[in-house]
């Protein structure tokens, strides 16, 4: 049988949000294990209580998973609804414990709300135009994904 490691992958929804003609970016506190006191963009990690406690959409599947995580984890993070959700794109990198992380990153219109982080997890948030988040340590990828939402969507 194959190490776990091969078959378990967490997985992560982000989400670029837009408010007129500016991205919401948010930097990660000093204590997080991945990426600390980096810039990057809200989101999280899909967790079974995501779906497995809700209503199934057919006899045996949910249906939205990532749109529902994404609209939790920018509500949790940030205190913001969001609305006209899509697919930008998708990557993989190894986690410093070794598993695989495959992060999904999806676009956002802002909705409604006033940004609010709660310091630890998150410390800091700018809304920047795609100029403006040049001058921000983004991770690795985020400003080509800003990029890419800005010219086709």
């Amino acid at each position: 049988m194959k190490n776990v490691k091969e078959k378990t992958h967490y997985i992560a929804v982000t989400g670029i949000v837009q408010k007129n003609d500016k991205f919401l970016i948010c930097k990660r506190g000093p204590t997080e294990k991945v990426f600390p006191n980096k810039w990057c963009v809200p989101g999280g990690k899909v967790e079974m209580n995501d779906f497995v406690n809700s209503p199934k959409d057919t006899n045996d599947h949910w249906f939205d998973v990532f749109e529902k995580v994404l609209i939790r984890e920018i509500k949790e993070e940030t205190d913001l609804e969001i609305k006209n959700i899509g697919y930008v794109s998708n990557l993989a990198f190894i986690r410093p414990n070794g598993f695989s992380t495959i992060i999904v990153s999806m676009f956002a219109d802002h909705d409604s709300g006033v940004v609010k982080i709660d310091g630890e997890e998150l410390v800091d948030y700018a809304w920047v135009t795609l100029e403006e988040a040049k001058d921000y340590d983004l991770i690795e990828n985020i400003y080509e994904q800003m990029e890419k939402v800005a010219k086709n969507f």
